[in-house]
């Protein structure tokens, strides 16, 4: 809980910039080369965590280099790539054709998935979990706002007010959360939160309130188990109004990445994420550290709570960079 606080504060302190500084393990990896460089990337939260992890082991393998990674959101990256501000944006949904016309090259690294997210303290929190959520009763939530309370929603009687949250930055999450339900990051009512991390902090301070998390951020990366006031509600796969144990995998982070990896969690809302360059990649340290993302990489997704890229995808983003 330690680093989920600490990446929150700083986050809020506007200093959501890491440089990632080479390890001296006393020797060189058995991969050490003489290669040396920058390579900056900024973007995505969703897949912030992911990349530090990479760039800390490619750094071991490469003292050479340095790697520099902020986060502020998908729109970010995207922008910060196809104007040149950095090597890689991380974008967190499928690339607009806007974007492609541009030049934006985008290569998939690892796929998770948004969840809608409700404090644990909710007094109707074992009728929302028994009932689940469908894209119609998202729409009712995030765009039409026509239910005040779960009872509304849920057709029961209870009077539990719903408090609903949303992202103030052009992001992935919301775009791909949107997408679910058939709308756009724009069409979604609610207060507005910026970043993942203070979404989060928004729903764990309201026991009556809803949002949506990346699942980063929905769980402790160090326990994969829920954040501290923060639950998980289900997605009613076959809409029949009640969560059966073959829709329930959300109590630890662990079960939901093996449920998105085995197609069980519907796609929207989970999603690939991409690291995106303006043309094909040409700068060597950049080509070299994407091969590293594409191949020995991929463990990384699964320690980290990511799902890895399939060998097809493996193999076209292997194609964009060139290899």
């Amino acid at each position: 809980m330690k680093s989920v606080r600490l990446f929150s504060i700083l986050l809020l302190a506007g200093a959501m910039l890491v440089s990632c500084s080479s390890k001296n393990t006393g020797g060189k990896t058995q991969d050490s080369t003489n290669l040396k460089g920058e390579i900056s990337l900024s973007g995505a939260f969703a897949l912030y965590p992911l990349a530090v992890e990479w760039a800390g082991e490619f750094q071991q393998m490469h003292p050479g280099v340095k790697i520099d990674i902020s986060a502020g959101g998908a729109g970010k990256g995207i922008t910060d790539a196809l104007s040149g501000m950095v090597d890689l944006g991380m974008v967190s949904r499928e690339l607009y054709q806007e974007e492609i016309d541009k030049g934006a090259v985008g290569i998939a690294v690892a796929k998770d998935a948004v969840v809608a997210t409700i404090n644990a303290k909710n007094p109707a929190l074992k009728e929302i979990l028994a009932h689940g959520l469908t894209p119609e009763m998202a729409t009712r939530i995030w765009i039409t706002g026509d239910v005040k309370t779960w009872g509304d929603l849920l057709g029961i009687n209870d009077q539990t007010p719903i408090h609903v949250y949303t992202r103030s930055d052009a992001c992935g999450a919301a775009e791909t959360w949107a997408n679910w339900f058939g709308h756009k990051q724009e069409d979604l009512k609610g207060t507005a939160v910026y970043a993942d991390p203070g979404l989060a902090n928004a729903v764990q301070k309201d026991i009556y309130g809803i949002g949506f998390n990346n699942i980063g951020y929905a769980y402790d990366n160090e326990t994969h188990k829920y954040l501290t006031d923060l639950r998980v509600v289900p997605v009613d796969n076959n809409k029949n109004g009640q969560i059966t144990s073959d829709e329930y995998f959300y109590d630890v982070k662990d079960s939901v990445t093996k449920a998105i990896g085995e197609g069980r969690y519907p796609s929207p809302p989970a999603r690939d994420l991409y690291l995106v360059s303006k043309g094909k990649p040409s700068n060597p340290v950049v080509v070299e550290f994407l091969k590293y993302i594409l191949s020995k990489g991929q463990d990384k997704n699964e320690s980290v709570g990511y799902i890895r890229m399939s060998a097809d995808k493996i193999k076209a983003g292997m194609e964009k960079v060139g290899l």
